[in-house]
């Protein structure tokens, strides 16, 4: 019996989560893809210094793939969470990351908006504007010309300027409006990324859910293969204990040890495999030798067995003891029933890439009255390639013309090394 690593994955272990390469790779595809049409964008607008906006640009980019890490770390926390809890999470957790990336984006241009606010201030000065101390574009009126406006402290009073404000200096609301509009840019940007990677996530514990399946169909097939083998060595030993028993009875020891010690190899033979294995044509033909010599013990004058096994087919695979059954039915029901030597014929041959073999006798073919009995052994050989191959098998079994005959047609299975023309 072959011992299994404790490490194996068993059944009911947490769902696997989206490897972090995956992780990675979709942020650098979402924040890449950003970055090149906000470049797009720049140049078809014209935008001047754009050497130094794309360099700034690309830092923004890096500082969101960190943003969105941090997002991803917050995900992780409810991505085995019913769905509409993700979405919730997905909502909530990415508007501090949004926000974080407006202010970033905001510090991080701060110079060039300078830059360009001097740009304005100068070509402002060059058409005769002004600014004043706090900001605000301011046009001087021409000498007599005042306008009268009510004062800014709000006091009712008329005040009387020489001066038209043109456009007020940005107030910290304004500043604080900025970030907020370019927060919403990148909040439905995290949303379509968080969007993503729950698709994502969704598709790797999909195909574990199939793996895990799949892993229980196997081992349920596995169960049922053994217990179908298993079901085969206690029937054998019943009917061999029971004609060793009647030559006991008879007086006749020799046979008697003779059958013991044949057993015992047989016995050795067949436990050494893995109850749900295959096991090689030529095995399995060595193993109803081995029986039927066991048998002959019992019926030295009317047991002829004859083996016809090409050596093209010797490699090929069968289920292990699958022939068991059929050639203990054609002990049973024809040389035990005659009185004349009996002819028990196993024989394999290869049609059309699919294995054939049969085991049939020339005895008087299926008794009448035993069915039921008779059915038992052939029930479980069936059950067996069924499970085994499914609809891929052909199994028949009955009497003709002179015995009788049961046929397995299984796919044809053998090493690539093995020859596959007859010599």
């Amino acid at each position: 019996m072959q011992r299994k690593s404790t490490s194996d994955p068993k059944p009911g272990a947490a769902e696997p989560s989206l490897p972090l390469r995956t992780v990675v790779l979709s942020m650098v595809v979402l924040w890449g893809t950003y970055f090149l049409l906000i470049t797009a964008r720049s140049y078809i607008q014209g935008m001047e210094m754009q050497g130094e906006m794309i360099l700034r640009r690309g830092v923004v980019t890096v500082a969101g793939i960190g943003l969105t890490m941090v997002l991803w770390a917050l995900l992780r926390l409810v991505e085995r969470q019913a769905l509409w809890i993700k979405i919730g999470a997905a909502i909530i957790f990415a508007i501090p990351v949004a926000i974080a990336t407006g202010q970033i984006n905001q510090i991080v241009f701060s110079d060039i908006q300078n830059k360009m606010k001097e740009i304005e201030r100068k070509d402002a000065e060059d058409r005769g504007f002004r600014y004043d101390e706090e900001g605000n574009l301011l046009y001087d009126l021409p000498a007599g010309v005042a306008i009268k406006a009510p004062s800014p402290d709000g006091s009712g009073a008329i005040k009387v300027s020489e001066s038209l404000i043109i456009a007020q200096a940005p107030s910290r609301e304004e500043s604080w409006r900025s970030v907020v509009e370019i927060a919403l840019g990148r909040y439905f940007l995290l949303l379509a990324w968080a969007s993503t990677y729950f698709a994502l996530l969704a598709g790797v514990q999909a195909r574990a859910a199939e793996r895990r399946e799949q892993e229980f169909r196997s081992a349920a097939k596995a169960a049922e293969l053994r217990s179908l083998r298993y079901q085969v060595n206690p029937h054998f030993l019943f009917n061999t204990l029971n004609s060793l028993s009647a030559l006991v009875m008879t007086g006749k020891a020799d046979r008697a040890e003779r059958m013991i010690q044949t057993i015992s190899r047989f016995y050795r033979h067949s436990l050494a495999d893995e109850p749900t294995s295959d096991v090689t044509l030529r095995a399995e033909f060595d193993l109803q030798r081995l029986y039927l010599d066991i048998e002959a013990v019992r019926f030295p004058e009317r047991l002829v067995p004859v083996f016809d096994l090409p050596p093209q087919l010797e490699e090929a695979r069968i289920p292990g003891m699958i022939l068991q059954p059929l050639v203990e039915n054609s002990v049973k029901y024809a040389v035990s029933t005659e009185t004349r030597p009996v002819t028990v014929t196993v024989a394999a041959r290869e049609e059309f890439d699919r294995l054939v073999v049969t085991v049939s006798d020339d005895g008087p073919g299926a008794p009448e009255g035993t069915a039921a009995g008779f059915g038992i052994g052939l029930a479980n050989v069936q059950d067996r390639l069924e499970a085994r191959f499914g609809a891929e098998m052909g199994f028949t079994s009955g009497s003709v013309p002179g015995g009788y005959k049961t046929e397995i047609r299984i796919p044809l299975s053998r090493p690539v090394n093995s020859s596959t023309n007859s010599s």
